[in-house]
């Protein structure tokens, strides 16, 4: 039996989407092409959108839609759905 820790593992698969997109663009900067320190903004899903500092953004839920939080460094510093 696997082990399962609340807060901490989840058989949700939404949870484990939203956990995928921040282990792949955690820490990286959004830019035309992929490597160790950047993302490709092509490769993200067609329902992404890039939030920065001080960005309006709407309060609708849209559970496919990925929210890509970047900081002052242009740095993703984490992502949800909705």
């Amino acid at each position: 039996m696997p082990l399962v820790v609340p807060g901490v593992t989840t058989n949700d698969p939404a949870v484990q989407k939203t956990e995928e997109w921040m282990n792949k663009l955690c820490g990286k900067t959004l830019a035309d092409h992929t490597s160790e320190t950047t993302f490709c903004k092509k490769d993200l899903p067609e329902q992404t959108r890039i939030i920065e500092p001080g960005s309006m953004v709407t309060k609708d839920f849209n559970p496919d839609r990925l929210n890509v939080h970047v900081g002052e460094d242009g740095k993703v510093s984490h992502v949800l759905h909705g």
